[in-house]
């Protein structure tokens, strides 16, 4: 029950982009199109669901302080922490060029839509944010995978979302002022106030 209810928090009550405000940079340019920004969601969901419980297993295992007293009683004291965000981010970007590949295989199309964002993933904040939130709230590895796929699938609802009402919005008679990003900004925090309207909510 707990599990579920960090996954439900994760997705709506501390949505990245709507709570943290991480990842905008893609969440803005590639909501233009629903299908673009279902690739983009998915991507990230495999991402951060890979990514996260294996930056666990690195942090428990290699990183932190004494990590390494597996190796024997000489290594106790050793304490690589100093490499996170180092050993963080090559796991991601590892990550990303995986998928990168995959889609390039399976969908050349959305390969060639997601252009430069889909690399770009690699160094996107909500993914390394995840990584970090992680490691600060002392997660266990079963808390982490389900935070990391919480975190992607809320990523994948947000800009999905946003794209679905931009694409709508060119058959509207929007005011020259707000006309490109500045309704898409001012989408943005409308949605960002609605999702606030889980807090509070427990299972």
């Amino acid at each position: 029950m707990e599990l579920l209810s960090l996954g439900i928090k994760s997705v709506f009550i501390e949505n990245m982009v709507f709570a943290y405000f991480l990842g905008m940079c893609s969440f803005l340019a590639v909501s233009k199109k629903v299908s673009t920004a279902v690739g983009l969601g998915a991507a990230v969901v495999f991402v951060l669901g890979i990514t996260v419980p294996t930056n666990w297993l690195l942090q428990e295992y290699i990183l932190k302080e004494g990590a390494l007293s597996w190796m024997g009683a000489q290594f106790a004291g050793v304490d690589l922490s100093f490499l996170q965000f180092i050993m963080f981010i090559a796991i991601i970007a590892a990550m990303v060029q995986l998928v990168e590949m995959v889609i390039e295989k399976v969908s050349p199309a959305l390969y060639g839509t997601l252009g430069i964002f889909l690399p770009l993933i690699a160094v996107n904040c909500a993914i390394l944010g995840s990584s970090l939130f992680m490691v600060q709230r002392d997660y266990t590895v079963a808390e982490a995978t389900v935070f990391g796929v919480g975190s992607g699938m809320g990523f994948a609802m947000a800009i999905i979302a946003l794209a679905a009402i931009r694409e709508k919005l060119k058959y509207s008679n929007v005011p020259d002022g707000l006309k490109g990003l500045g309704l898409t900004m001012l989408i943005t925090g409308l949605m960002g106030i609605a999702f606030k309207s889980f807090i509070g909510i427990a299972i």
